[in-house]
């Protein structure tokens, strides 16, 4: 019912690897130009001129490293809260799915262990109660037709949910 988020520690490290290795050519261009103009003895503006470069690309490269970890940061804190999300779906799919079976099985409503699952299960099942006609089994349970529309309809909840903190995570960068 749910698409899990792409690894983000995959992603970050594909980026953190990608990143590394354009910073060192840059790092290397620089130097490489850095040793030819000296090695040709440049004029001094020009060495000036070559510095300010230098240090406009060192500023650059720290401006560069100081948002990509803010980045990481910010994935890893929505990749727990899609955790979060997810357990507290799961938990709720689960209830229900117990809720229908012991409907189902005909279970006595006095039952103490099936009171405690309505009674949690309730103000999820509230907007869907009485929706459609359950109908009766032979063996006098009872298919909650309603139960299943609101599994379906908290499915559709926790993929949107989902998308949405996909798109807040999953950013286009171009290198």
């Amino acid at each position: 019912m749910t698409t899990a988020l792409p690894p983000l520690s995959a992603e970050e490290a594909r980026r953190a690897n990608q990143y590394g290795s354009i910073k060192a050519d840059v790092v290397d261009d620089v130097s490489r130009e850095v040793a030819n103009r000296a090695a040709r003895n440049a004029a001094s503006d020009e060495a000036d001129q070559l510095d300010h470069a230098a240090g406009s690309l060192r500023r650059h490269a720290l401006d560069e490293v100081v948002g990509s970890e803010r980045a990481a940061l910010r994935s890893r804190r929505i990749a727990r809260l899609s955790q979060f999300i997810d357990y507290a779906f799961f938990l709720a799919y689960a209830l229900f799915a117990i809720r229908f079976f012991l409907a189902m099985a005909g279970a006595r409503p006095t039952a103490g262990f099936v009171k405690l699952i309505v009674a949690i299960t309730d103000p999820l099942y509230a907007p869907f109660r009485n929706i459609v006609e359950s109908p009766k089994l032979d063996g006098g349970g009872v298919v909650l037709m309603p139960v299943v529309i609101a599994l379906l309809a908290y499915g559709v909840l926790h993929l949107a949910i989902n998308r949405l903190l996909r798109v807040v995570v999953v950013r286009k960068t171009a290198i």
